[in-house]
Order: C-alpha cells, then sequence, then structure tokens
C-alpha cells in the first residue's frame, strides 16, 4: 500500500509539473500511463483540484490504457471548447469516478430562473438550446445534471425547514434544466442522473448578495461513458 501510495504521488507530481494549463488530452496519457481508472480516480482526490468530481459518473472498474487516456482526453478537450463557446456557460475540467477528464458546465441560476423558482426564463433558453446542441454533438459522453441553491431561508420557515425547501427548489431547478434539453432532442438515456443537493458545496461566499448569486446555479457534467471507455481501450474513439 506504501508503495502505491508512493506511485501515486509520484504520478500527482508530474501531471502538477505539467502545469495547470495542459490539455485533458496530456493529462488523460499521464492518467492511463498510471494503470488504470482506480489509480486515476486516487490521483483525482490527492491532487484536490476537484475532489468532489471524482464522484461524477460510476466506476466500472475497467483499466484504461495510456493511448485509451490519450484518446478520452482529446474527446473531453473538444467538448470543452464546444461548450465554452455556449453562451452564458462557465466550463472546468474535473475527473470523474474513473480518473479520467470530464466536463463541468456551470450555469448561473441567477440568469436561469428567477429568485425562488425553478420555471426557466426565456432569456435562458438560447444558452440551453445552444447547450443541447453540444451534448448531441457529443452523445456518446454521459451526463449528470447538479442543482443548487444559496442559503436563503425562506419565510415563516425554521433554518432546517428553509434547508429541505432549498433542497426541493434545487433539484426542481435541475429537473427543468433536465426536460428542457430532452425537449431540444437531447436523448434520454444520455442523461445519467439529475440531482438537487440544495445548499451544500457553496462556491462563493453566502454572506454577500454576489456570493449567494454564484451558489444558486446549476452544473452539467460530460464524462466518459462504459462504450467510450470500451472504444478509447480499442483504439477506435474518435
Amino acid at each position: 500500500m506504501k508503495n502505491l501510495k508512493l506511485s501515486v504521488l509520484s504520478l500527482c507530481a508530474l501531471i502538477l509539473m505539467s502545469g495547470c494549463n495542459a490539455s485533458n488530452t496530456t493529462k488523460g496519457a499521464a492518467i492511463g500511463a498510471g494503470g488504470g481508472a482506480a489509480l486515476g480516480a486516487a490521483i483525482g482526490q490527492l491532487i484536490g483540484k476537484n475532489t468532489k468530481g471524482t464522484l461524477i459518473g460510476a466506476a466500472i472498474g475497467t483499466a484504461v490504457g495510456t493511448g485509451a487516456g490519450v484518446l478520452i482526453g482529446r474527446k473531453m478537450d473538444k467538448a470543452a471548447a464546444a461548450a465554452a463557446a455556449v453562451e452564458n456557460a462557465k466550463v472546468e475540467e474535473v475527473t470523474d469516478a474513473n480518473g479520467l477528464k470530464a466536463v463541468k458546465v456551470s450555469f448561473d441560476s441567477g440568469i436561469l430562473f428567477p429568485t425562488g423558482s425553478s420555471t426557466l426564463q426565456a432569456k435562458s433558453k438560447t444558452s440551453l438550446t445552444q447547450f443541447a446542441g453540444v451534448l448531441k454533438q457529443y452523445a456518446d459522453a454521459d451526463v449528470a445534471i447538479q442543482g443548487y441553491t444559496d442559503n436563503a431561508g425562506w419565510k415563516n420557515s425554521t433554518a432546517e425547514q428553509s434547508a429541505q425547501k432549498n433542497q426541493v427548489l434545487s433539484l426542481q431547478r435541475a429537473q427543468s434544466v433536465q426536460e428542457y434539453l430532452l425537449l431540444q432532442g437531447v436523448g434520454s438515456q444520455q442523461i445519467k442522473s439529475v440531482e438537487g443537493l440544495g445548499e451544500a458545496n457553496p462556491i462563493a461566499d453566502n454572506s454577500t448578495k454576489a456570493g449567494k448569486e454564484q451558489n444558486r446555479r446549476v452544473e452539467v457534467y460530460l464524462y466518459a461513458s462504459e462504450e467510450m471507455i470500451k472504444a478509447a481501450n480499442a483504439g477506435t474513439l474518435q
């Protein structure tokens, strides 16, 4: 176990030395060379770049070779570039449950929804229509949708009741995004999970108005499906 940890830490150092601007292709090769999905997941956790990202998707237990890591990384680079062109979308690189590179796309609920509502605003539908096109273009990537809220209380509610209502609201917002993407032609089989996480995992200070706005958000993850991993291992992933 000690030797495994040393190997993981050595590989982590190699990835970190490659610089934060290294592409998914480069990082995919490094993770693939690490000897498989389990090692890649450990790397994602130790680096600490996005530890929650290691929970995206289900671990399939299939080892990913160097060449497969390169192909998947290249595919995710292209998906990230396409998503970055979507209006009002923020794109980040994360690591999935198999230690592979994935794409996180965040949508500010201040843009998507009126305060306290899960009804999509008309102006937000342009962004989601564009994003649906990205998902259809990368239909071999699985999708997870997560909704969040700030920690604002609800009228005539205790803190506990407000937290419960915020959890429900965050799920309704995630479902609204899912439903709209399906209406735009995204395949239902592509969207693997839809969750509402309420006030959890704030990305900004909830004590400020600006921070609350950032925490009211929907995140969509694109990650390698089992079929994509198999194609990458076979060297046929395009």
